[in-house]
């Protein structure tokens, strides 16, 4: 039996010895590689904190001790040790086990999260509450894969040192988010010397001043008690001090022995404690080392060449599109500069960040930062397009307001991972950008039915002269042919794709696809239906739809967004300003629920969002 199949929980844990602790690290790694490799998921960052979660729960009392991993998304060791083993090949499955921390799944998650930086501010809360309530127990918060370029951070940062509280902060850092970390403070977190470097140094500069007469050895004791102070300096312990936190490292991860020392050490205090520990992305297995950017986040793949196993040349993906229209449209016009939040491959936009290095702008992960420095590139003339997944716009949601549409500033907001995304689940889904964004004033809202409807928005947009916003599913286009003219679509203007007169069907996005599959479907079945691409979430095409629904009177609105305030809410609003009145109207989209990980196929058929939905709906209207 391994060691890993003796560990529940753990207090299984501390029943090994130090010396099992590596052989542990080992299983731990082989399993995380064998369950990513067919279910998909976080790997490098995973496999980059083993040693930290073993020698956390080794040393600490958990759950008494909360552990706060933030994002989640390097907590699979975490998972397995901790009572998931079992469950643990059902990582991202629908119904199995989430690939973030979930504390609805296990008492050792103290905090839910999915999004980066949360886990400092979370910690002062927690820590907070303790002393309230006497309770003497540590609260660790974990942070790094390029979290701590977010002002989150250092907002938490500044009250616990503020409010002195006991709390534990241990900074990850493996010198990447899911791309190379950028920004200054980046280079200032990194800021080491080599072991050979220092020893090399510290030896020339003591038999310097040994070689001084009289007061040689004197200095010499003097300047070695004051060598901890040089290295707090010329080491982010200034930064980190600043914020009254006693510091210590930085110290290599994957040595546990060291690490576990040090850790007990740093239990015993009682006021706010940083510990920077660095760490290898994708630690124990090759192509991760190698690649840590393609498997930060990685489909299924061939465990032995890392290889992706499910290659599918047949339709490039919405994102891939995306960055080869930029390029084009950047070719053609100066103006047009690219602005992401620590995701250019991502965003599809690595490609142009090596066409036009001095346009393409990483801000790390700042995503309200970003939207307030594209503002800034707008006033002098520029077409910013920032794109962000919408997940992580919703970040930004009062820069949008505040910064780029108070003033209708000309910002193009390329919206990926709009909709259902799948097995990244509830924090992960882009299920209320249209809600949140068509409520702004000035804004534009548009939804490509293909991935050439795509490419003509994307020049619609940085031909507008005001905040416009492009929203698009995750995954491969449709297999459309792509025009090598990107002509711009006339605002506010939808189109009739198919015509019919018993239902009338109004869909916007990925969901035009759905509603021409239903329309076949019906058709089979004696129902004739009309189809329009209404193309603009706002400004509606009030005139087609008004017009149409006063002929075809059961109406059905399709969208992968939650019905609040999105697309079929807009359709009501407009046919009661346009004084249509004699009609039924049904909205397909999500209730008022969050969608847990999944499939996308199968989400969109649990939510009833897809084609049999539609069929059904029309049905019932029938």
């Amino acid at each position: 039996m391994s060691f890993l199949e003796k560990i529940n929980s753990p207090a299984d844990l501390k029943c090994l010895s130090r010396a099992d602790l590596p052989i542990l690290a080992e299983e731990i790694r082989k399993t995380i590689v064998e369950v990513v490799s067919k279910n998909g998921g976080h790997l490098a960052s995973s496999l980059g904190a083993v040693e930290l979660a073993i020698a956390l729960h080794y040393v600490f009392n958990t759950p008494e001790d909360k552990i706060i991993w933030d994002v989640g998304h390097q907590a699979y060791a975490h998972k397995l040790l901790t009572g998931r083993r079992d469950q643990f090949p059902t990582l991202r499955q629908h119904g199995g086990l989430c690939g973030f921390t979930r504390s609805s799944e296990s008492l050792y998650d103290t905090f839910s999260a999915g999004h980066s930086s949360t886990s400092i501010s979370a910690g002062v809360g927690i820590a907070c509450a303790k002393c309230l309530k006497k309770e003497p127990s540590k609260v660790i918060a974990v942070i790094g894969d390029g979290s701590m370029t977010a002002g989150l951070a250092y907002e938490g940062l500044n009250q616990a040192g503020d409010l002195r509280k006991n709390l534990i902060v241990i900074l990850n850092d493996n010198d990447m988010s899911i791309a190379r970390n950028v920004g200054a403070l980046s280079g200032f977190l990194s800021r080491t010397f080599s072991a050979k470097k220092m020893q090399n140094l510290r030896k020339r500069v003591g038999e310097f001043l040994k070689s001084m007469p009289g007061i040689g050895e004197e200095i010499y004791q003097l300047v070695k008690r004051s060598e901890e102070s040089f290295m707090t300096f010329i080491t982010p312990g200034v930064l980190f001090e600043a914020f009254n936190f006693e510091y210590f490292g930085p110290i290599d991860g994957h040595r546990l022995n060291h690490l576990i020392n040090i850790l007990d050490n740093i239990k015993e205090l009682r006021e706010p404690v940083l510990l920077h520990v660095t760490t290898k992305k994708g630690k124990g297995y090759e192509p991760a080392e190698k690649n840590p950017v393609y498997f930060h986040g990685v489909g299924s793949f061939d465990v032995k060449t890392g290889e992706c196993a499910n290659k599918n040349d047949a339709a490039p993906t919405y994102t891939k599109v995306f960055g080869q229209a930029m390029i084009q449209l950047a070719q053609a016009d100066e103006k047009i500069v690219a602005v992401t939040a620590a995701m250019p491959e991502g965003t599809g936009l690595a490609n142009f960040a090596e066409t036009f290095p001095d346009r393409f702008f990483d801000v790390g992960i700042a995503e309200q930062h970003g939207v307030t420095f594209a503002a800034g590139l707008a006033t002098e003339g520029f077409k910013p397009v920032v794109a962000i997944y919408s997940t992580f716009l919703q970040r930004a949601y009062d820069q949008i307001l505040h910064d780029v549409c108070i003033e209708s500033l000309p910002v193009v907001f390329a919206v990926d991972r709009g909709g259902i995304v799948g097995d990244d689940g509830a924090t992960h889904h882009g299920l209320f950008d249209l809600s949140y964004l068509r409520s702004l004033p000035n804004m534009v809202v548009m939804a490509p039915k293909d991935e050439n409807e795509l490419c003509r928005m994307l020049a619609t947009a940085v031909s507008h002269k005001g905040p416009i916003a492009l929203r698009y599913p995750r995954g491969a286009g449709i297999g459309v042919k792509i025009e090598e003219n990107m002509i711009p679509l006339p605002i506010g203007k939808g189109e009739v794709l198919k015509e019919g007169s018993d239902v009338l069907i109004l869909a916007v996005g990925s969901s035009v696809a759905e509603s021409l599959i239903a329309h076949s479907e019906l058709s089979e079945q004696g129902i004739s239906a009309t189809v329009a691409n209404c193309r603009f979430i706002k400004p509606l095409d009030a005139e087609l739809i008004c017009s149409l629904a006063r002929k075809i009177p059961r109406i059905i609105t399709v969208e992968e967004n939650v019905r609040q305030g999105g697309f079929g809410s807009a359709v009501l609003e407009c046919l009661a300003d346009g004084g249509v009145s004699n009609f039924r109207l049904k909205r397909i989209g999500i209730p008022d629920v969050f969608v847990e990980h999944g499939p996308q196929k199968l989400l969109r058929s649990l939510y009833g969002i897809d084609a049999p939905a539609i069929v059904k709906a029309a049905k019932e209207l029938i």
